[in-house]
């Protein structure tokens, strides 16, 4: 039985009590046709949420497409102008021809309900969708193909999931300029409520949380350096942070969620979780890392590394080992995270161990790829991502080795798409390396005072930013604990925050 004989007999498929078959409802698109053409404006009212592809009956798809080319041309559409498009349609055939269209046109009963009709015309589409997915689900579920990895299929389906669930999304329209200042003021009043006055989440570090505001939701952070700089150093202090600040409330909407520091995954490329746990523990603890990794600790070391590890097992922080992770898998395990715990930052370590979902012709269209998905994933679960990336070697090859924008690896794209761009920056490493012999006593006195000078301090350059201005802040680094921490200006008295 065709689509036009069912509309006939006024049948629709998501009746239970009638014949099992794929969810529709003819009426209902007969009545979205009919509002359409009697009152072609009713077209932007429902053009966000439906198209051709939603119609059951293939007919009424076709008739829908038609109606739509002619009003985006800012063409009329009627009855008698569609009739010539239309006429040679072997389906029209079937249902009597062009008289068709006048009878839908003469059955609409209201176009104030057509958002309605669209709505319900839609949800069926859906619901087709989802059989059609757990169909293929099953079916390749069941073929024993040496090539179809279950985990893989597990991905895809996710993939899909999500891609069906984002369709017919009409919140992302234009919206008026009243509904966004009224945003921007509830922004601005959450940061004077919160302590410090932050507009984002609070890295722990307050000299680099004035600088940025704290780290914005929707926002893309490159934190860029040289190897030994101290970026994943850096980054796991401020996952640390974050983590050990987390605390849920009532939120001004009236529903529950965050209301300081935040839930943080952490996809650790290089690293294993363990490793990245024990630089966790180095700086909560207090013992150096090395110590913990040949298990040489004083019994009050020992004591002090077992009391963090307790405080530290209801902290939410969730780390992701997996290696050469391609960008669609990390983003489907970013969805899930924050479905199953909540999820408010996401940090990378680092960009270029992540995989593009298909190989490129060349390493800065895969990098391209990599960064606009990281882009996507911030905006997509309104949360800020941070990335680490690497730079190029021609930082050795200047008198100056401070960092700037040109020298990250694939700069085009990674310099475009990120909201902020960081580099950390020690000179006290460049310096080590530049020891005077011994018998060169007047240089090996200038090199000690440098070294004075330099000795526990880190800058991260920030540059590029867009919601504020460039600059540096200035960190104190412990090495032996991989901690950075504020460091204590001399009008403060003291020395650095350790």
């Amino acid at each position: 039985m065709s689509g036009i004989t069912a509309l006939s007999s006024g049948q629709n498929a998501a009746d239970t009590s009638g014949e099992p078959g794929l969810p529709h409802s003819i009426e209902a698109e007969q009545a979205l046709l009919g509002a359409l053409l009697v009152n072609n404006d009713v077209y932007d009212r429902i053009a966000s949420l439906v198209n051709e592809t939603h119609f059951y009956d293939p007919l009424h798809g076709r008739i829908f497409e038609v109606i739509s080319r002619r009003i985006q041309k800012n063409a009329l559409a009627s009855p008698v102008t569609m009739k010539a498009f239309l006429e040679d349609d072997p389906g029209m055939a079937e249902v009597g021809g062009s008289a068709y269209l006048v009878r839908l046109a003469g059955a609409a009963t209201s176009v104030f309900a057509a958002r309605d009709y669209a709505q319900m015309i839609y949800d069926f589409a859906i619901r087709r969708d989802l059989i059609a997915i757990g169909e293929e689900i099953g079916s390749k579920a069941v073929a024993m193909d040496v090539d179809d990895d279950p985990k893989e299929q597990i991905v895809a389906a996710e993939q899909r999931l999500y891609q069906l669930g984002e369709q017919g999304n009409v919140d992302s329209g234009f919206q008026s300029f009243l509904k966004a200042v009224t945003d921007a003021v509830n922004v601005a009043n959450a940061a004077y409520q919160r302590d410090g006055g932050l507009a984002g989440t609070s890295t722990g570090l307050k000299d680099m949380d004035k600088k940025l505001g704290g780290l914005h939701r929707s926002d893309l952070l490159i934190l860029a350096g040289r190897p030994s700089m101290g970026k994943t150093s850096l980054a796991t202090n401020i996952a640390y942070n974050i983590a050990k600040a987390h605390k849920k409330g009532a939120l001004p909407d009236g529903g529950e969620g965050t209301v300081n520091g935040g839930v943080v995954g952490f996809y650790s490329l290089e690293m294993s979780s363990e490793q990245l746990a024990a630089r966790i523990l180095s700086e909560a603890a207090r013992v150096p890392s090395d110590q913990i990794r040949r298990g040489d600790l004083t019994e009050e070391e020992f004591r002090r590394f077992v009391e963090a590890a307790k405080q530290l097992e209801n902290c939410p922080l969730y780390i992701d080992d997996t290696a050469a992770l391609p960008i669609s898998q990390l983003a489907a395990r970013a969805r899930r995270l924050k479905r199953t715990h909540g999820l408010d930052v996401l940090i990378v370590d680092y960009l270029q161990l992540v995989r593009p979902a298909s190989a490129k012709d060349n390493r800065v269209n895969e990098v391209s790829e990599i960064t606009q998905g990281l882009k996507a994933i911030a905006k997509e679960l309104d949360i800020p991502v941070v990335a680490l990336s690497q730079l190029s070697r021609q930082v050795e090859n200047r008198d100056d080795k401070r960092p700037q924008l040109s020298d990250l690896r694939e700069s085009g794209s990674i310099e475009q798409d990120a909201d902020v761009v960081m580099f950390v920056y020690r000179g006290e490493y460049y310096k080590e390396r530049e020891k005077p012999a011994d018998h060169e006593a007047e240089k090996m006195m200038t090199w000690q005072a440098e070294m004075e000078e330099l000795h526990g301090k880190a800058e991260v350059i920030i540059g590029k930013q867009r919601h504020g201005p460039i600059g540096s802040v200035d960190l104190a680094f412990e090495g032996r604990f991989t901690k950075f921490s504020d460091l204590a200006q001399p009008w403060q008295g003291g020395g650095q925050d350790f």
